[in-house]
């Protein structure tokens, strides 16, 4: 049997910026707080508790204390508030996550209604619709576009998830520009999905088994499972090695991997070894 990993498994320069960043801001000896998860990876999150940075859930009292701004960006409402209630901002938002919040805020300056495409509830798509003046239509599937509303529309600037697919993307802005007169498109989708996303359109056709490593919460991760399914049944998208069934690897000569933008290297290691082992 042969183990093919994509080159572009794991980390991305987002993540792996945002991790650094917050462990340096460690060494600051101040108590240091996070609303939520630095990035959707439970071994990294784990890794961040040990380090000593709490989550929390809302803001309180900030004096003498440093809010750490997690990879997916927040909005300007609460970034705001943390400023008012005296946290010192640590910010460690992925820059192209900033460029997308700067490019929707040049089109709503420039008297476009903004539409993002993407996961409603992501915490970067409410990090870039917070950004915003006027409220944001946010759409994350064909079939959940509401044409009610957009067929009001004169002039729409769109930007995108940094980690949606762009085939589908493709697809909601067929419909957009049958309704809408004026469609400013700007493709946000960053290099490294767009480089995972190019890589698993062909390992699943390679390989006779496609192991995808990521957390069940990361939205990267979801989509490259969603793009190598269809083109490879035997697809599974694993958190972990123990996850690994030995029935799998049944008569499989060649088995691909790749792994999600927040996922460890030290997953990918393990899952490696795990399929040596069985």
């Amino acid at each position: 049997m042969k183990i093919h990993l994509a080159k572009s498994a794991g980390f991305c320069f987002g993540v792996r910026k945002a991790i650094t960043i917050a462990l340096e801001t460690v060494k600051t000896k101040k108590p240091i707080f996070m609303l939520g998860d630095i990035v959707h990876n439970e071994e990294v999150v784990r890794q961040i508790q040990r380090a000593g940075i709490k989550k929390i859930s809302r803001l309180g009292r900030g004096a003498g204390k440093t809010l750490l701004i997690r990879a997916h960006g927040c909005s300007n409402k609460t970034l705001k508030k943390a400023l008012d209630l005296g946290y010192t901002i640590i910010d460690a938002t992925c820059p192209m996550v900033k460029e997308i919040h700067a490019i929707a805020g040049k089109l709503e300056n420039s008297g476009c209604r903004i539409i993002v495409i993407g996961d409603k509830r992501h915490d970067e798509v409410q990090g870039i619709a917070g950004g915003l003046k006027s409220k944001a239509v946010i759409i994350d599937k064909l079939e959940n576009i509401p044409i009610e509303k957009i067929k009001h529309i004169r002039r729409a600037g769109v930007v995108v998830q940094s980690t949606q697919n762009l085939d589908n993307v493709q697809k909601i802005l067929d419909v957009l520009r049958r309704y809408i007169p004026i469609v400013e498109f700007h493709n946000t989708i960053c290099n490294p999905t767009r480089i995972k996303q190019g890589e698993v359109k062909t390992m699943p056709l390679k390989n006779d088994v496609m192991i995808i490593i990521g957390s069940k919460t990361s939205a990267n991760t979801k989509r490259i499972y969603e793009i190598a399914k269809p083109l490879n049944n035997r697809t599974y998208w694993i958190s972990s090695a123990k996850e690994i069934k030995k029935p799998w690897l049944n008569n499989a000569k060649n088995v691909g991997i790749t792994a999600g933008a927040s996922t460890p290297e030290s997953s990918i290691h393990a899952v490696i070894q795990r399929i040596k082992t069985l």
